[in-house]
């Protein structure tokens, strides 16, 4: 069986690692901004599949 928990776990950790070392300047923004939303949209499906499976 498939781990989901796991791997969603592990790919938002290493996200957020990459985003912390990025620098915050201007020629990163764009990057930084897709990070950040593509996490928060896997955030808010994650938690919605727990708050529908309890």
């Amino acid at each position: 069986m498939v781990n989901y928990k796991k791997m969603y776990a592990i790919l938002c950790a290493a996200a957020s690692e990459a985003l912390d070392a990025l620098p915050d300047t201007a020629e990163n923004a764009r990057g930084r901004d897709l990070l950040q939303e593509a996490l928060l949209r896997a955030e808010e499906m994650y938690v919605s599949l727990e708050d529908s499976e309890v």
